[in-house]
């Protein structure tokens, strides 16, 4: 999730809506998953890996959507005239009046070149040809900077800047954000890159995840926070000692982290979801004794931008990854491929004999105020786990590479509404 996550006053339903279009397995793209979500007016825009969709119900046939498709948040009904073709996955998704833009790591739309990024029109799908960003390598997060006197878009990923704020018509770096992202953790996957930001509710903070050591030279090992006040983006003091810390996996893709992030709705916290396996050390765990610098390890950690030493709490997983977080403030929701939360000292995917785990399978909800899960489980086993977490007025979009969710076929996305 990119930008703070709209406050809501329940727990959205277990029960997901109906009507929602669903993704199909296909011989090129066996397991499709959604990534990333947007709304527009009543209309969704969901972007992934796949290359077909189908709408709710089995008498209808499907449809071939390329990585990205539009449908209408109330009756479900895919649009016919947004048909892009992208050639690679969208892992981004920003939609505002007058345009969608896409992030990912796709390099053509409709077989034009267009590495990256892409805007295209939120009614027929059309590439803006006029739009042409610096960024060239894989771009993972976008969102609309609107509250300044200047609308700027912000982009993240692994090209250009690694952080950047665009022109939203033409693309061009208006040099708002000018940092110096460096020093790729020694093992990780990728090189230098943001996998992840969230923009705080007031638009005067950004928090990014990704994977990293310095920025201007500061230590700022996988997290760091930026002040967009001001006439220019400038490095906020704050950072967390503890993400210096390794957790107990070796593998590239695992020793960055720290993931998915997002504020709460008072903009006072934050939370991120991690990978990374248990902590590497017992003593790491949190709450064990009173120590500082506790790691985020298979878990999500709320933090308070007042307190930099400790964190709030953190939620383990015993061992399974939390990619996805978004805080409403009535919860703060998580997905991974995850089967437990509520687990400090579970290992492999196991809750420990004798101890009280709350059994979550791929989705769960955590009280902003304890760091408990909370009794909401609709249930929704994945294979790598889902990546996004979309919050509107009406309720809770999630994207994924699950199947089903609470037991009723929804593969790649679900909608799970607010109680009327």
């Amino acid at each position: 999730m990119a930008s703070a996550s709209m406050p809501q006053p329940t727990v959205v339903s277990e029960a997901p809506r109906a009507n929602t279009p669903q993704l199909v397995s296909t011989t090129a793209v066996p397991r499709p998953h959604v990534d990333a979500v947007g709304e527009l007016n009543g209309t969704i825009y969901a972007g992934g890996r796949f290359d077909r969709v189908a709408p709710a119900g089995a008498s209808q046939p499907s449809l071939s959507r390329m990585n990205i498709f539009a449908f209408d948040a109330a009756t479900g009904l895919i649009s016919e005239s947004f048909a892009p073709d992208l050639n690679g996955n969208v892992w981004a998704v920003e939609a505002v009046p007058g345009a969608v833009y896409v992030g990912g790591e796709f390099t053509t739309v409709d077989g034009v070149t267009k590495a990256g990024i892409a805007k295209l029109d939120p009614l027929t799908g059309k590439l803006d040809t006029m739009f042409r960003a610096p960024f060239k390598g894989r771009v993972n997060e976008i969102r609309m900077l609107d509250s300044a006197p200047t609308p700027r878009l912000l982009v993240g990923g692994s090209g250009y800047k690694k952080l950047a704020a665009l022109d939203p018509a033409k693309g061009t770096d208006t040099g708002f954000i000018d940092l110096l992202i460096a020093d790729a953790i020694p093992g990780a996957w990728g090189g230098v890159s943001v996998y992840n930001f969230a923009v705080s509710p007031d638009a005067s903070q950004l928090v990014a995840t990704g994977n990293f050591q310095t920025v201007n030279g500061q230590r700022r090992t996988r997290l760091f926070v930026v002040d967009l006040a001001g006439t220019e983006a400038t490095l906020d003091p704050w950072y967390y000692p503890g993400f210096d810390k390794p957790c107990s996996s070796t593998s590239s893709r695992r020793i960055a982290y720290l993931s998915g992030v997002d504020y709460s709705p008072n903009g006072a916290f934050f939370t991120v979801a991690a990978t990374g396996q248990v902590p590497l050390y017992k003593a790491d765990i949190w709450p064990a004794g009173s120590a500082k610098y506790h790691t985020v390890c298979d878990a999500a950690g709320r933090f308070s931008l007042a307190d930099d030493q400790r964190p709030v709490w953190i939620n383990y997983t015993g061992g399974d990854s939390v990619w996805a977080v978004a805080d409403t403030g009535a919860a703060v929701y998580v997905q991974g491929h995850f089967q437990w939360l509520d687990n400090p000292n579970g290992l492999a995917s196991q809750c420990p004999a004798g101890e009280t785990c709350a059994s979550r399978k791929g989705i769960g909800a955590i009280s902003p105020g304890t760091g408990k899960a909370l009794a909401w489980n609709p249930g929704k086993p994945a294979s790598q786990g889902g990546k996004d977490l979309f919050v509107t007025a009406d309720g809770l979009w999630v994207g994924s590479d699950s199947v089903n969710f609470n037991g009723q076929p929804h593969r790649g996305i679900a909608f799970a509404p607010l109680a009327p």
